[in-house]
């Protein structure tokens, strides 16, 4: 066990925790700010609770017209209050829906540290709570506006309760100086640990910590802690957390929500692939030094340590929170890398385990050498990134680029010495975590919200916009109508209302004098449509770019109706603003025929 020292005596109390909230909080703001809305689910989740805002319905989740029968409604709940408090449904400010996420992230990180503390006193607590906030993995989840990094949080909080109730049932005196016990405060935690994480992504959390209490008391045959859970009080509480929704959402679907989120959801990912995501056996496994980078050279040493040291509390406490959850998420045929990500404080726990004991050469060896490959992956991303997308970059993308890869490799070799280097150890893994934080907050905050070709949603609305034709700045009809594109993201920025058809819709909204958006692949359809139904547009500009989420490269044209629109939808522009006028080079488009 890692002696006291300086950090052990300002790390007590609350301290510890609120720095790794802090660290958390670091980790993931850059992204959580600057990123444009990503494709595909952060920009579902974001447009069903934008809707929530806008019609005033927090019970029914819906994507446009159509329900989302998927998760529970906590993480639209949590957005909403986001949004309410710090911007509005209108301005479709995606800070404003990621700040639960950010939230999330510096809970897990606080409750790992809090967590850690009970087995392994404050100093070590605080640097479990640091792995866990520096993760690429959580501090990525951390700046998207979904479920993932609120159910990390509500997970970890409730096994670091579980872990302070077990720790004051055999008596451990770290976290209880003065004899006192894990009281009704630590109780009513894991109860809010479950029942928010249910509200939020339904029986995944709940799983977590079922699968370790089970392990624990099937390890020691015996749970006394599981006699001072305040089992009654504590279920009606989840009951009443999730209860009203649950019955209202029941009662206002007739029950077609748990229909489809079972049998259209759950039941998928657990008979094969969802969704094209399928996946061996042993691939969360094989990702893990990517994903828990900077920290990856602590994971041979965690395993192996913490495997030889099981029979000491913090470390079988540990195992038994990773082991069955990760077989099951290994097992589980549809496999996503941030499924694992609830059991990452387990592995920062038995990181910290392993940090005070003699390692063998095998493991420091192989910890340097994960520790190398994770960071040569991190340092060609930026790399591969900017000349795949950079789309023309400029000295600003360029410069992000640099600093990004410099710091991944640094922040690499400091974990190899790290792993090699006793004596340097702590320091080393200080400088590993402060290079990774910063290397992660380059690349999402700086490099990536530059690649421009990434972002074809974003540049769909700027040419809207150049052209004063998007409803949402009121000079304009609406809706936009596109055509052979509909990320999620755009209809997040152009509005509820934005159509997603097809040729027939766009002759439609040109008949009406509404803007359309048409990809390459549909342009012929679309001309024959205007011919046959005698209309005019112009082709006002292109913009082109890649549909990260189907690997396609896309051309976007924009045209604006020529056609005399019906008096209801003539849009007259403020006094002050000049209305759209004629665009150099733009052409009629009458018939088929190349767009110019």
């Amino acid at each position: 066990m890692m002696q006291a020292t300086r950090l052990d005596q300002w790390a007590r109390g609350w301290r510890g925790p609120l720095l790794a909230a802090l660290a958390a909080l670091f980790a993931g703001l850059p992204g959580a700010l600057f990123l444009p809305p990503l494709d595909r689910d952060e920009s579902r989740f974001t447009q069903a609770t934008a809707q929530m805002l806008e019609t005033g319905d927090f019970v029914e989740i819906r994507f446009q017209d159509q329900p989302r029968d998927k998760k529970p409604v906590g993480i639209h709940w949590l957005q909403a209050a986001s949004v309410a408090a710090t911007s509005s449904a209108e301005a479709r400010n995606i800070f404003a829906y990621r700040i639960p996420s950010l939230l999330g992230a510096m809970l897990a990180a606080a409750a790992c540290a809090w967590g850690a503390a009970a087995f392994f006193g404050a100093g070590p607590g605080l640097i479990a709570g640091l792995i866990l906030a520096a993760t690429f993995l959580l501090s990525t989840e951390a700046g998207i506006a979904k479920t993932d990094a609120v159910l990390c949080g509500t997970t970890v909080l409730a096994m670091a309760a579980l872990a302070r109730l077990y720790a004051a049932s055999i008596g451990l005196k770290e976290p209880f100086p003065k004899g006192e016990s894990a009281g009704w405060r630590t109780r009513l935690l894991f109860w809010l640990g479950i029942g928010v994480g249910m509200l939020d992504k339904g029986p995944v959390g709940p799983m977590v910590v079922l699968l370790a209490g089970l392990s624990l008391w099937g390890v020691e045959r015996r749970a006394p802690w599981a006699a001072r859970m305040g089992w009654a009080w504590g279920l009606i509480l989840v009951l009443a957390i999730v209860g009203p929704w649950a019955a209202a959402i029941t009662v206002k679907t007739d029950g077609a929500f748990w229909g489809t989120a079972i049998g259209g959801d759950v039941a998928p990912k657990l008979k094969g692939g969802q969704e094209g995501h399928g996946a061996p056996f042993g691939l969360h496994f094989l990702l893990s030094p990517l994903l828990f980078f900077p920290a990856g050279a602590l994971l041979p040493a965690a395993l192996i340590e913490g495997w030889k040291g099981r029979k000491t509390p913090g470390a079988r406490m540990a195992l038994c929170w990773l082991i069955p959850g990760w077989l099951v998420f290994e097992i589980t045929p549809t496999k996503l890398v941030h499924y694992t990500l609830p059991l990452y404080g387990a592995l920062a726990w038995l990181a910290v385990f392993a940090l005070g004991r003699a390692w063998g050469t095998r493991t420091r060896w192989t910890g340097a050498a994960l520790s190398l490959v994770a960071g040569l992956f991190w340092t060609a991303l930026p790399i591969v990134a900017l000349i795949q997308y950079g789309d023309h970059a400029g000295p600003v993308a360029i410069a992000w680029m640099v600093i990004s890869a410099l710091l991944a490799a640094s922040a690499s070799l400091a974990g190899a010495v790290m792993a090699l280097s006793e004596r340097r150890r702590l320091p080393a893994l200080g400088a590993a975590l402060g290079l990774g934080l910063l290397a992660h907050g380059a690349i999402a905050g700086g490099l990536a919200p530059r690649l421009g070709s990434l972002w074809l949603s974003g540049r769909i609305v700027a040419l809207l916009d150049q052209h004063h034709l998007n409803p949402r700045g009121g000079l304009a009809p609406g809706p936009v109508t596109v055509i052979g594109y509909g990320e999620p993201s755009l209809i997040f920025a152009l509005g509820t209302e934005t159509e997603i058809g097809d040729a027939g819709d766009g002759g439609e909204a040109i008949a009406e004098g509404r803007p359309v958006v048409v990809e390459q692949r549909a342009m012929a359809a679309f001309q024959q449509e205007l011919a046959a139904d005698n209309l005019k547009a112009t082709a006002l500009g292109q913009v082109k770019g890649v549909d990260y989420s189907s690997g396609k490269k896309e051309i976007m044209t924009l045209f604006r109706s020529d056609s005399p629109p019906p008096a209801s939808q003539v849009v007259t522009a403020p006094t002050n603003l000049n209305a759209t006028g004629p665009v150099t080079g733009a052409a009629p488009i009458t018939a088929p025929g190349s767009i110019p």
